[in-house]
């Protein structure tokens, strides 16, 4: 081992837990597998019909801003935190140290809810982008039968009968497509954290590459150059925006539910934090990924967002496209037919190790609950191949829990708004028991700190939260209503029916000293590794 693997894994046993998982990724791994998460190429084009749909391109391209340097704050109040306590399942043990175990534990559940979103809507996103750029796009098959059909207005010629007859096809196309990608997923996730490294550090570089060739071509090849899109407000809720949000809403409100498309995209970075007991020299690398993920998804994905709203011939008429308002741009772009074909399939790729990368993060949650009791069968969920030095158990039930998602809500823009809602609540619990920790119980930092700013942050990562709470329950996501006080009122029958007097938390104390046998038993166990 190298002086600072040592290190880490020092810092990792004096927290109590043993280094089962293969301290394999580099500074660049982990920023890239956070950048491959966020993937502006995944959220940047699959949501932006939402910023049409509300505000035009000052939705697009201010809310981007807006929603961009919000995320930066959040991911530098985050990786504070991280630099001290650099773990897997990041957000619920920084919760449980700085704010008490039910505090963690709830952490957990809606964090890992919020995960599920991400891999449940990026592959659904996955499905729709091959779809309509590949199949319909490079390989021109009609995709009619695949496509789910209003019924208010029918298209035309079609009876009511006939759009409902396509619509149940194609929904159990998507079903069967999302578990095939989703299964494949889990596979690569298998067989060891090395294999899903290389594909998401190709993909860091891949994203850079594709953002900055879409970028162009549609500026070269499409521009109006009409700069003033970019600045000018209009209120398209309602049949202005193709009714992407039904019922018209005041400005303020549109403006404010638009904040989803940068905040849907702009999230996942916690996959840095997730991936801490793999990263060598952690305590640097965690807050750095995580920071310099956020940083170059906001520049590239702005100036993508501005490329494309300059390029619609009538930007008013694009919005009225909906849900296809992206796609139809792309395709009657007047770029050469390889250059398109080439562009699509990358898109699709990105997208693919975007929701591969998602599943990484989500059974790290999923093991670093489990091996503190979290989870029903934690025995199960904990365990971590001697092999592959991967929580095989916990990726597959990752897996399973987010083609789930897809069965109950199978619509993108609900799944979007639950991954952006849930998730950044998540990361707010952590940063409010920082708040008021600070100083008191948390004492110990690491080599990343904020200083002055470290409470003034906090206290705007907060509000802004609320803010998204708010905007994110607003029709058409008002579905997330049911999710919320689901999750609520199951998390506070659990939590003080069994789990208050069950439940122990991370080890603290003298725990962490009496774990000393189980730390050396458990890296005993993984000790043949590949």
């Amino acid at each position: 081992m190298s002086t600072a693997t040592d290190e880490d894994v020092k810092v990792l046993h004096s927290m109590g837990y043993a280094q089962e998982l293969a301290r394999r990724m580099g500074g660049f791994s982990n920023f890239a597998i956070s950048f491959s998460i966020i993937c502006i190429l995944a959220g940047g084009i699959t949501s932006f019909p939402l910023a049409l749909g509300t505000g035009l391109g000052f939705e697009a391209f201010v809310g981007w801003l807006v929603g961009g340097l919000f995320a930066l704050v959040v991911a530098a109040c985050l990786g504070q935190i991280g630099s001290a306590y650099p773990t897997a399942g990041g957000l619920y043990h920084w919760s449980s140290t700085l704010g008490g175990r039910g505090w963690g534990w709830a952490t957990a559940w809606i964090n890992l809810l919020g995960l599920i979103f991400v891999v449940a809507s990026v592959n659904v996103g996955v499905w729709l982008l091959f779809r309509d750029l590949v199949m319909g796009g490079v390989f021109h098959v009609d995709v009619t039968s695949l496509t789910v059909q209003s019924l208010d207005p029918l298209p035309a010629g079609m009876s009511v009968d006939q759009a409902n007859a396509i619509n149940s096809h194609a929904i159990w196309a998507q079903i069967v497509a999302v578990s095939l990608i989703t299964v494949s997923q889990a596979l690569i996730n298998h067989f060891g954290i090395k294999l899903t490294t290389m594909l998401t550090d190709f993909s860091g570089y891949m994203i850079f590459v594709i953002a900055i060739v879409l970028t162009g071509t549609f500026l070269i090849w499409g521009a109006t150059w009409d700069v003033s899109r970019l600045f000018t407000f209009v209120n398209t809720t309602g049949d202005l925006g193709g009714g992407y949000v039904p019922a018209a809403r005041p400005a303020i409100i549109a403006f404010l539910v638009g904040l989803l498309y940068p905040l849907y995209t702009i999230t996942g970075f916690d996959a840095s934090a997730h991936t801490a007991e793999e990263t060598q020299n952690a305590r640097v690398a965690v807050p750095r990924g995580m920071l310099h993920s956020v940083f170059w998804s906001l520049v590239f994905g702005l100036a993508m967002a501005a490329s494309f709203v300059m390029a619609s011939p009538d930007l008013a008429a694009t919005a009225k496209d909906g849900g296809s308002a992206w796609f139809n741009l792309f395709n009657n772009l007047p770029a050469p037919v390889v250059l398109k074909d080439v562009l699509a399939i990358g898109i699709v790729a990105a997208n693919f190790v975007c929701a591969l990368a998602g599943l990484t993060s989500t059974s790290r949650m999923i093991y670093a609950f489990a091996r503190d009791g979290g989870l029903p069968g934690s025995s199960l969920w904990k365990s971590v191949s001697p092999t592959w030095r991967t929580p095989v158990a916990a990726i597959w039930l990752g897996a399973v829990l987010s083609v789930a998602a897809t069965l109950y809500s199978p619509a993108f823009a609900a799944l979007a708004a639950g991954c952006a809602l849930f998730l950044y609540v998540s990361y707010a619990m952590p940063i409010a028991a920082g708040l008021f920790a600070e100083g008191k119980t948390w004492t110990e930092f690491g080599p990343f700190r904020l200083g002055f700013w470290s409470k003034p942050l906090a206290c705007i990562s907060l509000l802004g939260v609320l803010v998204l709470m708010y905007a994110g329950i607003q029709p058409p996501f008002d579905i997330l209503i049911n999710y919320a006080i689901g999750a609520i009122v199951l998390m506070l029958a659990l939590w003080f029916g069994i789990e208050r007097r069950r439940f122990k938390g991370p080890p603290v104390g003298a725990d962490i000293a009496k774990r000393a046998s189980e730390i050396a038993s458990a890296e005993k166990a993984v000790g043949q590794s590949v």
